[in-house]
């Protein structure tokens, strides 16, 4: 699956691009509007993004390029908004088929898994549930903690964000880690998803500021208990936001 990035800023690319890999996307970026047009054809992408704030009108001119061939179904395109995107480009974005508008910065996990939501119906029915990674808040409860197989300390942290098969940890002590490697096996570990105390076996893909670790193996029942706790936070998000609307 190839994904069209349309984007001046470096930074943005990188931002955008930790946040898609996970997804099995191959990304191809240019960074002017009509080269990208030249070559939508053979690019072939599945989806576009896009940056309002690098381009502030060539956006809509892509956009509806693009619309008159593919719809928002065969390739979503994805606007992306600095701080003064004008209201009146909005419903201008929703008239010329714009699948969603997030904010460049990337830094609220409500944006991260909103674009996560859109590029997901990129992903063949039976791949989404291995790709989709959630960016997590408070009010998902979730908790990680594991036994040093070496030290046999404690390691306690954050849960930065999960997916069927792993999830990114911060640690509150980083030092205590120093001498593990990665491929490391992590037998002792407990994982909060919801009410649901889990005991998984983990494989340490990364070392790092953040931690990535590798669902390797569940107790009987419990990878089911985390995928149901997985698919549960969308409504719960939207259920969330409803009460947040209704209070006065």
């Amino acid at each position: 699956m190839k994904l069209l990035l349309i984007l001046g800023d470096d930074e943005t690319q990188e931002r955008v691009a930790s946040h898609v890999r996970p997804l099995g996307f191959e990304l191809i970026r240019y960074t002017h509007v009509l080269k990208a047009m030249d070559n939508i054809d053979e690019i072939d992408p599945r989806a576009i993004i896009i940056s309002a704030r690098d381009f502030p009108r060539h956006w809509k001119i892509i956009t509806r390029f693009v619309r008159d061939e593919r719809d928002k179904d065969a390739c979503p395109i994805i606007i992306l908004r600095g701080k003064d995107f004008p209201v009146e480009d909005a419903s201008k974005a929703s008239f010329l088929g714009v699948n969603g508008i997030i904010a460049e910065t990337l830094e609220d996990s409500a944006e991260i898994n909103r674009l996560q939501e859109i590029l997901g119906r990129c992903i063949p029915a039976g791949e989404k549930r291995k790709f989709r990674r959630f960016y997590t808040e408070p009010w998902q409860r979730f908790g990680f903690v594991f036994i040093h197989p070496g030290s046999y300390a404690l390691i306690t942290g954050a849960v930065k964000n999960i997916s069927p098969g792993g999830l990114s940890f911060l640690p509150d002590r980083p030092p205590l880690l120093n001498d593990i490697a990665p491929d490391t096996e992590l037998k002792d570990c407990s994982l909060r998803a919801g009410d649901s105390i889990l005991s998984p076996v983990c494989r340490i893909n990364k070392m790092g500021r953040i931690v990535s670790l590798e669902f390797f193996s569940f107790p009987e029942g419990e990878r089911e208990a985390l995928n149901k706790h997985l698919q549960s936070l969308p409504l719960k998000e939207l259920e969330k936001l409803r009460q947040t609307d209704i209070t006065p």
